[in-house]
């Protein structure tokens, strides 16, 4: 061993914990939130179930397999169920995300776990441990250089979803300490995703997620059969974080200090509309000032305070993000966000499509929309909104929303996330009862065998 090399590097002392959990040891709100974004995602799966890109997710790949696209008859080997539903899950960009990333985590471990249970026939216990130590993992790594992967021009999702998915995976399947290292070295490895969709709103953002899961199930199943893997895959000079966040000095003791008796899961945030992350309090402010009577045609300008690292993301180019070029593109615009938010009155699935995205009114008012940087915003901390309306006879409107909706400090209550699932699995064409069957059966569903037959079709 290099002497220039850790004695128990990240990879060892994250597995080392995440296989010292059990059942018994996880707090009863961890627990409910595990179920909740179960909720979030089977409803996200079944709303996008008849999108053109998960037909062409389902046709690029070879049916046949014990696993579940859900929402679908069709069955698919695991790698391929967990690629579909993966797609699914964060292709609306409607799934839960963690402030401190941000990342979306359980986009790419829960499709990862959910298929390797079914294919391997590990029971409920088995899937939440893995859900649990999958998901807390990648919030955790999003933290070791924050806003670093973004910064570089990378998916924190799609980089570090796929080593949350093959920690997951791993801890789902029972693989031991050694594997379970391996699995992660190997993973890293399998990690990508651009960010060059922004340019012009291709479809490879939903890719991401899919993509890790799958790359998750892989790396699992290589070290299964003792393939190994670097052990330094995080801190190492040619490692992870070197790689995507472009460099390899870190908070390597964000992801194992405390694992297992604090839990940076309990705070993702369930998002209340079907759009970018950043976009979330902006949309808050636009519908706000919209219930003060204000007409889009009495407004001659739109003033937001930002961060600085929402602006490739959000803002610039500013005359493209007035003018998106199609629906998913639309959903990375701060002034199409505001703008169809102050004219529909939401931005839910209906707000972001090839009508709106062309309507005169909403272009209009987008058109409007400019921005000032805060130096002072505490992104990634906290998600930040501020609109500001001059309207033609010289009165200012303003509105401030100083976190995002559904987040730690204003989380959506069980109710509200089961009502959420309820609207997307109606959009995807489920009946009420077959709605309400799934939610009957979600608090037993860690305490027998995992059955998604009943999410098919």
């Amino acid at each position: 061993m290099s002497a220039s090399l850790p004695k128990v590097a990240a990879a060892e002392r994250l597995a080392e914990l995440s296989l010292a959990l059990t059942p018994q040891k996880i707090p009863a709100g961890v627990r409910s939130r595990v179920e909740e974004l179960l909720i979030d995602i089977v409803g996200l799966c079944v709303a996008a179930r008849n999108t053109d890109y998960i037909k062409a997710a389902k046709a690029a790949v070879d049916p046949g397999g014990s696993c579940t696209a859900i929402g679908h008859d069709t069955t698919y080997a695991p790698e391929q169920a967990a690629l579909i539903n993966g797609m699914a899950i964060h292709g609306e960009d409607f799934d839960d995300t963690f402030e401190g990333g941000p990342v979306h985590s359980s986009a790419t471990v829960y499709p990862a776990v959910l298929a390797a249970c079914e294919r391997f026939g590990r029971d409920g216990r088995s899937a939440l441990l893995g859900f649990v130590t999958g998901v807390e993992a990648t919030c955790r790594m999003s933290m070791i250089v924050p806003k670093g992967v973004h910064r570089s021009g990378f998916h924190p999702t799609s980089v570090l979803g796929t080593m949350g998915s093959a920690l997951g995976v791993s801890v789902a399947m029972g693989l031991n300490q050694r594997q379970t290292v391996d699995a992660l070295g190997n993973a890293g490895s399998m990690a990508s995703g651009i960010i060059e969709y922004l340019a012009e709103g291709a479809w490879t953002k939903r890719l991401h997620p899919g993509w890790a899961a799958n790359a998750g199930i892989q790396s699992a199943r290589l070290s299964a059969q003792g393939f190994p893997g670097p052990r330094t895959v995080f801190e190492g000079i040619h490692g992870l974080m070197n790689g995507f966040a472009r460099t390899s000095e870190g908070d390597y003791g964000v992801l194992t200090n405390d694992f297992g008796k604090h839990w940076y899961m309990e705070h993702i945030t369930f998002k209340p509309y079907a759009t970018g992350t950043m976009n979330q309090p902006y949309v808050d402010c636009a519908l706000r000032l919209a219930k003060k009577g204000v007409k889009p045609e009495d407004v001659v300008d739109v003033l937001c305070e930002t961060a600085e690292g929402y602006l490739h993301r959000l803002w610039d180019p500013l005359e493209s993000k007035h003018k998106p070029q199609n629906e998913y593109i639309a959903k990375f615009s701060a002034p199409f966000n505001i703008a169809v938010a102050f004219v529909t009155g939401g931005a839910g699935l209906a707000a972001f499509t090839e009508e709106t995205v062309r309507d005169p009114r909403i272009l209009a008012l987008a058109s409007k929309v400019h921005y000032v940087v805060d130096p002072n915003n505490p992104y990634p901390k906290a998600y930040t909104g501020h609109v500001r309306m001059t309207l033609k006879d010289g009165t200012v409107v303003e509105e401030r929303q100083p976190h995002i909706r559904g987040g730690g400090a204003e989380p959506l209550s069980r109710e509200e996330i089961e009502d959420k699932f309820r609207r997307n699995a109606d959009f995807g064409g489920w009946k009420k009862e077959r709605s309400d069957a799934f939610l009957k059966m979600v608090p037993k569903f860690f305490d027998g065998p995992v059955d998604l037959g009943p999410l098919r079709g």
